[in-house]
């Protein structure tokens, strides 16, 4: 048990570790020749190459600052396959479930949307093409090709963002 303590101290320690302002220190590791103290155990050491590779925080990648979404919304995401596939969207073109492409009540023909599940944090862009979803509580229907992307097709559905940035946008 004391073991497993230790063990969770220093997990938390390494991660508080991360949010310093300045980059952390290379942590010296005990030489042989430095006693140890009996009284107070010590965390086990990392290996010397995981303390030397830790990216500067100036490498950390950026997020997409919140003005460049125009949309958002979460919900449930269903979506619709080889059924449907030739049928004409309501954009006048036919659908085919290869496509990466979307059905929502609301916004503009074209328009290209992030959608996240929720569940597992992965994400695909889909074009709006036709208007749906046609089931109360759906907030988007996406296409079968989206579906797995987003591993979702087993289930059928899924709890998902859906957003719109001006950045994807053509002319945007």
């Amino acid at each position: 048990m004391r073991h497993f303590q230790l063990l969770s101290l220093s997990f938390v320690l390494i991660g508080l570790a991360g949010c310093a302002n300045q980059p952390p220190a290379t942590l010296a590791l005990p030489s042989a020749a430095a006693p140890q103290q009996a009284s107070a155990p010590q965390p086990a050491a990392l290996p010397q190459q995981q303390l030397t590779q830790t990216p500067p925080r100036s490498a950390v990648p950026t997020q997409i600052v919140p003005q460049d979404t125009y949309f958002s919304e979460s919900g449930i995401a269903s979506f619709y396959g080889r059924a449907h596939d030739g049928n004409t969207t309501a954009n006048g073109k036919r659908f085919d479930h290869r496509n990466f492409t979307a059905a929502h009540p609301s916004l503009p023909f074209g328009t290209l949307v992030r959608v996240t599940n929720l569940g597992n944090g992965r994400t695909v862009t889909v074009e709006i093409t036709d208007r749906g979803p046609h089931i109360k509580r759906r907030i988007i229907d996406i296409s079968l090709a989206a579906a797995r992307a987003l591993d979702m097709q087993k289930k059928g559905i899924a709890r998902v963002k859906v957003e719109a940035f001006r950045i994807d946008q053509a002319g945007g």
